[in-house]
């Protein structure tokens, strides 16, 4: 993985916590209970399937729950390992029915989620995979907060264990389930972390546990082109390209990702990609931006650059945020850019904006605790100012 950044531990000589059980996949679970002598190697996969069920089916967070493990062996894994989910440190509720949650998975480590209800099947959550992200997409909130970190695999998974917590989906439920799918399209940019986020999605989807179909599992890039292959090939998961432009110099602006890997490898990259069908189409994700990329010209633009590709594009009005100069473009100019792609074949939905009251929607997301740092800073600087 030549490209994924190494930027899971802080550095420091912080003193290690305690594994939590929740990020390991399966074979990782095997292996942690052998190491702690929990069981040995030959009742080890016995033994895992029942945490395994106890964590990713039923919810728990209390080994004491795990009933049909002897309490010999609960207060061994307690001693050894963790089920305790992250701390909450805010929930929103908007008036069209998004919540989203500031979630703190570690001291200075915080992350927003997003779950948006009759989105996909029934409704999805929006998580993320890093802390701040480092590709500075210029209409981009998000890309304002600088990287602190990778996500691990336990952090990611809590994201999707706390939305579960909040709509009351444990155990997993084969039916009427209220989150349906997953979107890796909040903080960080999901390719630079793929280790991380592959080991989540084998764990979320596993069919003994939270069980979502990797089919209801979307990942969005904004283009790590080396990492393509290697996100289908490992997770098998939906593919969702934030395009946002159809040449390389707005592109180089808007994505400044463009300028290491182009346009011409970028789409060559997407033909190439494992599983790519009519029936497993790649999302290309179109901001629109006022008098930038809204155009006519640009909309059969796009239909050229991706033609021959099995696509859909969603058009997402552009989401405003403080400090921002860009503007959303007028629904009927979003309307007629719809209308062109429509009538070359390719199905255009125009995304709805859901959470702006709580600057939950695209494009939205950052920590309250860089907000805050921010804020500190500027009063710091009027402070000097003034003296």
């Amino acid at each position: 993985m030549g490209v994924t950044l190494d930027l899971s531990r802080v550095s420091g000589a912080a003193v290690a916590a305690p594994v939590n059980l929740s990020g390991l996949t399966r074979a990782g679970l095997r292996q942690a209970l052998i190491d702690a002598d929990i069981c040995p190697p030959e009742k080890a996969k016995m033994r895992a399937s029942q945490v395994w069920g106890w964590i990713h089916h039923y919810g728990v967070t209390d080994f004491a729950a795990m009933s049909n493990i002897a309490k010999d062996t609960q207060a061994k894994l307690a001693e050894a390992f963790t089920l305790a989910r992250p701390e909450i440190v805010e929930r929103q509720v908007s008036k069209d029915g998004t919540r989203k949650w500031l979630i703190r998975t570690a001291p200075g480590i915080e992350v927003e989620a997003v779950y948006i209800p009759d989105v996909g099947r029934a409704g999805a959550l929006c998580v993320s995979s890093q802390v701040g992200c480092t590709l500075n997409c210029t209409f981009c909130h998000t890309g304002t907060q600088k990287l602190v970190r990778n996500l691990t695999a336990a952090e990611i998974v809590a994201q999707v264990q706390v939305a579960r917590d909040d709509l009351d989906e444990w155990p997993s439920p084969k039916e009427d389930r209220r989150l349906s799918n997953i979107v890796f399209m909040g903080m960080g940019e999901p390719l630079y972390n793929l280790d991380h986020v592959a080991d989540a999605i084998d764990i979320i989807s596993d069919n003994e546990g939270i069980a979502l179909s990797r089919r209801r599992i979307t990942v969005s890039t904004s283009g790590v082109v080396p990492q393509l292959e290697a996100l289908g090939a490992r997770t098998q998961a939906m593919l969702a390209i934030s395009l946002h432009a159809t040449n390389d110099a707005l592109r180089d602006v808007l994505v400044p990702l463009n300028k290491k890997y182009d346009l011409e490898q970028l789409m060559a990259g997407i033909r190439a990609y494992p599983g790519l069908s009519n029936a497993r189409r790649v999302t290309f994700e179109y901001v629109m931006l006022k008098g930038v990329n809204d155009s006519p010209e640009e909309a059969w633009a796009l239909v050229k650059l991706i033609q021959g590709i099995p696509a859909k594009v969603n058009l997402i009005p552009f989401n405003p945020w403080p400090g921002t100069d860009y503007e959303c473009s007028d629904w009927k100019t979003i309307e007629r850019f719809a209308a062109i792609l429509n009538k070359a074949g390719y199905a255009s939905p125009i995304r709805t904006p859901r959470g702006r009251d709580i600057l939950a929607a695209c494009g939205q997301l950052k920590s309250e605790s860089e907000k805050l740092r921010a804020s500190a800073r500027r009063a710091a600087t009027a402070s000097e100012a003034a003296a």
